[in-house]
Parts: structure tokens; C-alpha cells; sequence
């Protein structure tokens, strides 16, 4: 008899979904460019999240709180900006995704959300091993 079991995973082939975070520094970078590869690749859906950490200092009072947000948003524009400039000149679909909380609890929110087949991030701090210890699905750590 066979399995009543669903598997996530029956019929599929290859990637479909791959979730990228960046946050501006080198590592995410090099994270960025080795996902938007695999997803050109794999002709995969590349969504690039950035998670905007709510625990920082700057939230703590009203003035911190907006001069953060709009730095924030100002970010996401940029990144935005860099999306148009080399995904859609590589043909690789991609969507930008602007959380607020916890990186690590956010990618994976986001993929989940998706339905990511992986997560992928750059290497150092605290992210990457979150990830790697509770994340659903493969996690990618690039150096």
C-alpha cells in the first residue's frame, strides 16, 4: 500500500524558489551573487530579503526609530535599484522583500512564506548559525 505521507519534495526537480539575505556588508554580497548564479541556473525565482533589525539602539526613541526606518527604506530603494540593474539584465526573476524583526527569524519567515527551497547567506555571525541550527530547509553559507 503506499504512503498517505505528502512529501514536500515528490515530483519536483531542481530549484523553484531560492531566498537570498542581504544587509549591505561584503559577505551578503558574495551571498547575493552566488544565489542570483544559481538561480539564473536553475531558472529559479530569486527573492533578495532584507530583514531590518528592530533590536538596535536607533529604535529605542522616536527620533532613532525614524532616522532608522527611512535609512531602512532608503536601503531597500538601492537595493531595489541593483536589482533592476543586473537581475533583469542576467534574466533571472527575482522579487525584494523588506522585513522588520529578527534576521534569521525573518529569512525564514520569508522562505516559508515562498515556499524557498533554500536559504542563502553569507558566512559570520550569528544568521548564518541560527539558520543552520532551526531553519526547515537547506540553509547555504557562502564565505
Amino acid at each position: 500500500m503506499p504512503s498517505q505521507r505528502r512529501d514536500p519534495e515528490a515530483g519536483k526537480d531542481g530549484l523553484a524558489v531560492i531566498v537570498v539575505g542581504v544587509d549591505g556588508g561584503v559577505r551578503a554580497q558574495h551571498a547575493a551573487a552566488w544565489a542570483s548564479g544559481l538561480a539564473r541556473r536553475e531558472r529559479a525565482l530569486l527573492v533578495v530579503v532584507y530583514v531590518e533589525p528592530l533590536g538596535s539602539a536607533a529604535y529605542w526613541s522616536p527620533i532613532g526609530m525614524a532616522t532608522a526606518a527611512e535609512a531602512a527604506n532608503a536601503f531597500v530603494a538601492e537595493l531595489h535599484q541593483l536589482a533592476v540593474r543586473y537581475l533583469d539584465a542576467a534574466g533571472i526573476s527575482w522579487e525584494l522583500v523588506h522585513y522588520r524583526g529578527d534576521p534569521a527569524h525573518g529569512l525564514e519567515a520569508v522562505a516559508e512564506d515562498r515556499r524557498a527551497d533554500c536559504i542563502v547567506v553569507g558566512r559570520g555571525g550569528g544568521v548564518a548559525k541560527s539558520l543552520i541550527n532551526d531553519a526547515r530547509r537547506p540553509v547555504v553559507v557562502v564565505p
